[in-house]
């Protein structure tokens, strides 16, 4: 069957399957066995693992300190959102105090693969944005087996102001390599997701780099003025650079 060309051309500017055509009442077999590798691909994703040393180099000569969640393994982590919130208690005591600075957290979330390689372009692109607007940068932490809240717990224990998470985003069809990020102001155990305000697809099919940085930094001057991050904090970035080069 004749595919139309409209759906062809646009085929063009999507990763997304489209116009893939058919076989009788099923898909073509070369589009039927693409889909079955990508699924592959993506469960060997959520199973990856960070290299944290590699991680440490890339982010050189930016401080970075280890921790975990209370998931001790991979399996729990899946099967236990839970434990994946919450901080390792031997971790809590090794943090360092860090009162009124902006802290990340790097975490491996549901990709390690996104984290390894986006995780270090968008810190390269942000810390020195957030540095030229006069904010104290906290020692990096890398959290292991961790979910978002996680951020919260370390980001009260330290005293930061504000957290970003940097995270693996769940692995989809067509993206193995997502980071997201979460941005919560005052952040402290029990704080929802209504109360964050998230950036995604940092990769460079989706939002690259040096896009997120800034819509980060308009993102934490817009909370610090607001006093809040969340449902209340609408992104609203302009169109022009916030700080020239």
């Amino acid at each position: 069957m004749t595919e139309p060309v409209a759906w062809t051309d646009l085929r063009r500017f999507t990763g997304a399957r489209v116009a893939l055509g058919r076989a009788g009442h099923g898909l073509p077999t070369a589009a039927h066995l693409d889909f079955q590798e990508a699924h592959a691909r993506a469960r060997d994703a959520v199973h990856s693992a960070l290299d944290a040393e590699a991680l440490e180099a890339a982010v050189a000569p930016e401080p970075l300190l280890r921790v975990a969640s209370q998931a001790e393994d991979r399996r729990s982590y899946l099967l236990r959102p839970d434990l994946g919130r919450r901080l390792r208690e031997a971790d809590r005591a090794r943090l360092p105090a860090a009162p009124g600075s902006f802290l990340v957290v790097i975490a491996d979330g549901l990709c390690a693969t996104g984290v390894q390689v986006q995780a270090p372009r968008l810190l390269a692109a942000a810390l020195p944005l957030l540095r030229r607007a006069g904010l104290g940068i906290a020692p990096l932490i890398l959290a292991s087996q961790a979910r978002v809240a996680l951020g919260d717990e370390i980001g009260e224990a330290m005293g930061a102001a504000i957290v970003a998470v940097l995270i693996g985003e769940r692995p989809g069809l067509s993206a193995t390599d997502s980071l997201g990020l979460y941005l919560t102001l005052a952040p402290r155990r029990g704080r929802t997701d209504a109360e964050r305000n998230c950036i995604s697809n940092i990769r460079p099919g989706g939002l690259d780099a040096a896009a997120a940085a800034e819509k980060l930094l308009w993102l934490t001057g817009a909370a610090r003025r607001l006093g809040a991050t969340g449902v209340e904090l609408k992104d609203e970035q302009p169109a022009t650079a916030l700080l020239a080069p």
